[in-house]
């Protein structure tokens, strides 16, 4: 999955379009999620991912509860 990230460590990416059903979204979140932490430097100390807010091109950010999501990704 292609991302990038810019000078104050706020990743983005997209996981999908307006088309798809929930479980496709789902199923691109978790697979972002874990290429992050396969991405993840062996010298990063602390929590990794500290916060994720989703949100359409122009709408407003929704936050997501990281607990739930890393568990997810790590099966």
């Amino acid at each position: 999955m292609k991302f990038r990230n810019d000078k104050a460590g706020i990743i983005h990416a997209t996981i999908g379009k307006a088309s798809f059903d929930a479980a496709q979204l789902a199923d691109n979140l978790n697979a972002l999620i874990a290429d992050l932490l396969k991405a993840k430097p062996s010298t990063a100390k602390g929590q990794y991912l500290q916060k994720i807010a989703l949100s359409s091109t122009m709408g407003v950010g929704v936050t997501v509860d990281t607990s739930s999501l890393s568990t997810a990704a790590a099966k």
